[in-house]
Order: structure tokens, then C-alpha cells, then sequence
């Protein structure tokens, strides 16, 4: 299915996205080395930092390669960026606890039935890049 097609069949449940930034976000996630699996996770519950880093990530099948706590976090906090993750926040602030946004759960939608997202290409890994050097411009 088509981004374009996902954005025209869900826009009564969701905010419309243009098709520029769905496509940035999909990119996001074929680069990232996340499963599916945690994003589904994320759809009804946060996620701790340290059970999705390191070893703890791939007992729990969280990831397809390890990663260390740094990069995990560095890799959320770009999904944040592009809009799929947002931090969880309780009475005290923000916590080390992640979970999906809406535009997350129209994009879990659909790869829910794989074990791991598309296989990045290396196209898809440039432009990755190239967004993070270009938001991270005006930061």
C-alpha cells in the first residue's frame, strides 16, 4: 500500500499529513534498527529506553542489530523529530518511556503483520541522513 493511498484512506481517523512527511517518516523507520514489534508494543503501552538498548533490545526483539544506550536514544529521539514516537510524561516530567503518535499508529497499520520493517535501501539511508542534517540545521 502506498503512502499516498494510507494518507487518503485513514484522513477521517487521523490528521491529514502531507505526502512528504509520511515519506520521511517511513524512511526513518526502514533506517532505524527497530522491529515492528516494538512499535506495537509502543501502540498500547510506553517503553522504557533501557529495555529497547543494548542486549535488554534484542531479548525483547526490539531490535535487529545491537546498539548501544546512546545510539538507541539518538534513533528514538529522530523518530520524535519526524513525528512516529512522542516521550511519555507522568506528574514529575518527562520519563525515559516511549510511545507512538497518531501518525506511529497509522504507520504501525501498515506493517503490523511483518516481523521487521522494509529492508532500508541505500537511497532511503541518504536521504535519511540528509533530513537529519537539514532539521538539525535549525535546531
Amino acid at each position: 500500500m502506498s503512502t499516498e493511498t494510507l494518507s487518503n484512506r485513514n484522513n477521517k481517523d487521523f490528521a491529514e499529513y502531507t505526502l512528504q512527511i509520511l515519506q520521511r517518516a517511513e524512511v526513518a523507520l526502514r533506517c532505524a534498527p527497530f522491529t515492528v514489534k516494538l512499535f506495537a508494543d509502543m501502540a498500547t503501552q510506553g517503553v522504557n529506553l533501557r529495555a529497547i538498548a543494548s542486549n535488554e533490545g534484542l531479548k525483547n526483539q526490539y531490535l535487529t542489530s545491537p546498539t548501544n544506550l546512546i545510539i538507541t536514544e539518538n534513533r528514538l529521539l529522530w523518530l520524535i523529530q519526524v513525528g512516529v514516537l512522542r516521550r511519555e510524561v507522568d506528574g514529575q516530567g518527562i520519563t525515559d518511556s516511549f510511545r507512538l503518535t497518531p501518525m506511529g499508529h497509522l504507520l504501525l497499520d501498515k506493517w503490523r503483520s511483518q516481523s521487521r520493517f522494509p529492508i532500508a535501501t541505500l537511497g532511503d539511508r541518504f536521504q535519511n541522513f540528509w533530513a537529519q542534517i537539514q532539521i538539525s540545521r535549525f535546531l
